[in-house]
């Protein structure tokens, strides 16, 4: 596993997978940069300029100290979401990284047409919503977990990765009932391949190229489990 892992890290200077960051990137950013001017749009239409307060009279500037306090919240908030955003817009060119893969290492295995944006489009949306919702269920237990809680972000994050990244590039070749029936028979060596995908979730900007990683990697653990390897 790690050295599908090191395999994959060895590719990213294929320009390829250069586009993919870059297109996660600029996506996921202005995805952030939509949600903060609703924040901001939001403030300025129902909190006025200046209120008054008991003892204190007339306070200004209420409306852009809040504006200020939403920009630090949509700051914290893209260290936790960058990452299922950034997986979803990968989702979408998920095939050019595993053709990128295969075309390098994997070079007789036979062509499969590209599968339709619709698809992948509810395969990223589907992603997207499984990672959000279950981190913010694990949020909750994270309090109790003490100086345990990296160790359950990473547990369940690499479950979550392993699963669907793997799901992903297997079902290209066998379909989702094939890559479901390989994946059940494979999930610990899945869960600690995804759980090397989870460990940099938490460091920002290194988390942008995680997903691009995912799939290279989940590239060759599918092709060496599919032979038997």
């Amino acid at each position: 596993m790690l050295a599908d892992f090191l395999r994959a890290l060895a590719q990213l200077d294929d320009a390829r997978f250069r586009r993919v960051v870059l297109a996660g990137l600029g996506l996921s950013l202005a995805l952030l940069a939509a949600i903060y001017a609703v924040f901001v749009g939001g403030i300025q239409m129902f909190f006025p300029d200046t209120l008054t307060l008991p003892w204190f009279g007339p306070v200004s500037g209420f409306d852009t100290l809040l504006s200020w306090g939403s920009a630090l919240l949509v700051l914290g908030l893209s260290i936790f979401m960058m990452m299922p955003v950034a997986a979803m817009f990968t989702g979408f060119f998920l095939e050019d990284v595993v053709r990128a893969v295969e075309a390098r290492h994997y070079p007789g295995l036979p062509a499969i047409p590209r599968p339709r944006f619709t698809d992948a489009l509810i395969d990223s949306a589907g992603f997207f919503g499984v990672l959000v919702g279950i981190n913010l269920l694990a949020l909750l237990l994270y309090p109790f977990a003490g100086p345990l809680a990296p160790l359950l972000f990473w547990g369940v994050n690499g479950l979550l990765l392993g699963r669907e990244y793997f799901t992903l590039v297997a079902m290209r070749r066998l379909g989702r009932s094939g890559a479901a029936s390989l994946r059940r028979r494979h999930w610990v060596q899945i869960w600690i391949a995804g759980s090397l995908m989870a460990a940099p979730l938490s460091v920002p900007l290194v988390n942008l190229i995680v997903p691009v990683l995912g799939v290279a990697t989940f590239t060759h653990l599918f092709q060496r489990l599919n032979r038997g390897g």
